[in-house]
């Protein structure tokens, strides 16, 4: 996500408000403040290594690493501090959500399980996953988070779109807490394919590649893949070409041919194709009603 996305408030409503947060730290001097609002949910993912929160509120200190994430709840009005002890830019996205929204949302007099989950919520009983451990993004995580950065249409049309993601986004926090208790240490094995493809997605890459590349079994691949995001390695890298497409689709300065290409798609046809079957409409229609 470096360098792709405006920093600052990205979005805000009578609700829900969101801020990227993206600074550069010419020296461990450096802090950025985030504000969390009286009964405000704070949805926070780290997009950058190494960052350091401390929480005014309670003068606890956390270090999280890149891709990791916690929803705090917040009482009262309050601040905290995030910076980092390197150089590198300082990245986070913040989501704050008001409790009233959230309680009409989840409705907790409708049944037990309800009551239950926002009473975790108001006790953060998901900053951690296990063992004080704060958890991961997954796949699934990262395909939102994208595609909420990259949204461009304004009005009611955005507010929808946000309100639907962060409920995605909560329905995988929630089931995300729910396995806490049989979740078992996955090996490194699938974060290094996911970089792999993060980094390769743009060329025509398949399984049998990234297991030439792992020097492991291709059905194995797949198979760790899919059990720890959720989803195959095929879709995971169709995503993310079709999210940079819709990106590279708004600039009327590049022919569509050279977006097939600069996804992965050797033939235009098959492009169309994808993207019509993505999003509903071919790349030449999206990019006429821009």
């Amino acid at each position: 996500m470096r360098n792709q996305y405006k920093s600052g408030l990205l979005f805000r409503s009578e609700d829900i408000k969101i801020i990227m947060q993206e600074d550069l730290c010419p020296d461990q001097s450096f802090k950025s403040h985030m504000l969390e609002g009286k009964s405000s949910f704070n949805l926070i993912f780290m997009l950058s290594d190494g960052i350091n929160l401390e929480g005014h509120d309670c003068g606890t200190q956390f270090l999280f690493k890149k891709n990791q994430y916690i929803l705090h709840y917040s009482p009262e009005e309050s601040v905290a501090e995030l910076w980092t002890e390197s150089e590198e830019t300082l990245r986070y996205l913040q989501i704050q959500i008001n409790y009233q929204y959230i309680f009409n949302l989840i409705n907790p007099e409708h049944n037990r399980e309800n009551a239950e989950i926002l009473e975790n919520m108001i006790h953060n009983h998901f900053i951690f996953l296990h063992k004080g451990t704060p958890p991961d993004m997954t796949v699934e995580m990262h395909m939102i988070v994208k595609e909420m950065l990259g949204y461009t249409k304004k009005g009611i049309m955005q507010k929808l779109f946000i309100e639907a993601e962060i409920i995605k986004l909560l329905i995988l926090i929630f089931e995300q807490f729910n396995e806490k208790n049989t979740l078992k240490s996955f090996p490194k094995t699938p974060e290094i394919i996911r970089k792999f493809i993060d980094e390769n997605y743009h060329r025509n890459i398949k399984a049998e590649e990234i297991a030439k590349y792992m020097g492991m079994n291709q059905n194995i691949i797949r198979k760790e893949f899919k059990a720890q995001y959720h989803t195959t390695i095929a879709h995971y890298i169709s995503e993310l070409r079709m999210l940079k497409a819709r990106k590279l689709i708004t600039d009327k300065e590049i022919m569509i041919k050279e977006i097939a290409i600069e996804c992965g798609y050797e033939y235009l046809q098959n492009f169309t194709r994808a993207f019509k079957k993505k999003f509903g409409v071919s790349p030449e229609s999206l990019r006429n009603n821009k």
